[in-house]
């Protein structure tokens, strides 16, 4: 028995290894396995040798200037490095946003977390499955049951739809995942459907809400809504792995997905979330009730991490123009590297 437990701890981390080795994608795997550069810089130029286009890292540190970091391309067939101020699609990062003008709205009683999603678009009675039990709350919270139109093998992502009720009814009529609040699953229909509720409780786009509550009254310059309000020059091209073809046209228009920022902006509104200054007291309390201070982005030609480090008092934003393949798993490595050699430098 006791040499079977010494050959036991023998074995499983040999095996370990091995699995390691046999499955995990190779990109990746030599990213993790290289010696830890003294620099970002450093870190930021050997990425993009691992099928990464294009990079952009923007780093707050309380207290000091804000440092930012580029290595591969903007645009690849044209030649153009990668810009640290360009724009980009900054996709479900957007959900953050949308979550702090459901709380204005909330607090200004407008908008009620127990209400229905019967009570605010009746219209989908009988079409969303437990559409009389599920709230606001669980919407937000990713509890509602109500399947993700993005699993729908007819989303057609080659051409995308303009309007986003077109994503709505791919999961018009279908069974719920689960029972209202009986547990957690991502769900981005769920986020088009508040998008829909604050539209229709406003009278006009939760867009136009988002700039005037949030983006102008903290100076962010540089984000917009959807992509056909930005300028085109300015955003970073994307590409996906096994096609060739540049994705920056592609205009994703579903609420929670479809913002287009620098990473700067992107960096200022999270310190903003973070540190209390964008929400009072009282909106603070509901927000913190309901979701989370960070979040990633991902949609085709497009990979994101904006999270802030209380820690160290950092927020690291990274933005990858690639998605595809196993480039999400090399962007991972990249980015706790980064933060490795963020908590190497504080001590």
């Amino acid at each position: 028995m006791k040499l079977t437990k010494r050959l036991l701890k023998i074995i499983i981390p040999i095996v370990a290894i091995i699995c390691t080795v046999a499955f995990a994608p190779w990109d990746a795997l030599w990213v993790w396995a290289a010696p830890l550069p003294d620099s970002v810089q450093e870190q930021v130029d050997n990425a993009v040798n691992h099928h990464l286009d294009g990079i952009i890292v923007y780093i707050d540190k309380k207290g000091r200037e804000p440092e930012f970091y580029s290595s591969g391309w903007k645009n690849r067939e044209n030649k153009i490095p990668a810009n640290p101020q360009a724009l980009f699609k900054i996709a479900s990062i957007s959900k953050l946003y949308l979550v702090v003008a459901a709380t204005k709205l909330i607090i200004n009683k407008s908008l009620s977390l127990d209400k229905t999603l019967a009570y605010y678009l009746p219209e989908l009675t009988g079409r969303i499955e437990n559409a009389n039990q599920i709230t606001l709350r669980m919407m937000l919270q990713h509890r509602s049951g109500i399947p993700d139109f993005i699993d729908d093998p007819k989303l057609p992502w080659s051409n995308l739809p303009t309007s986003s009720n077109e994503f709505l009814k791919l999961v018009l009529d279908k069974p719920a995942d689960f029972k209202p609040d009986s547990r957690y699953c991502y769900s981005n229909t769920n986020y088009l459907l508040i998008g829909n509720i604050l539209d229709k409780i406003l009278g006009y786009s939760h867009q136009q809400y988002i700039k005037k509550e949030i983006l102008d009254t903290h100076r962010l310059t540089h984000t917009y809504g959807l992509l056909n309000e930005a300028d085109s020059r300015g955003v970073v091209s994307g590409y996906y792995i096994g096609f060739d073809g540049d994705l920056k046209t592609q205009n994703y228009v579903c609420p929670g997905g479809s913002m287009v920022a620098t990473a700067q902006d992107v960096g200022i509104f999270l310190r903003a979330l973070n540190d209390g200054s964008l929400l009072n007291d009282d909106e603070q309390a509901i927000y913190s009730s309901i979701y989370v201070y960070e979040h990633t982005g991902l949609l085709p030609g497009y990979s994101s991490i904006a999270r802030y480090y209380k820690d160290i008092d950092t927020i690291v934003i990274m933005f990858v123009n690639t998605s595809g393949g196993n480039s999400w798993t090399t962007l991972e490595v990249v980015y706790n590297r980064i933060l490795r050699i963020l908590h190497k430098q504080s001590k």
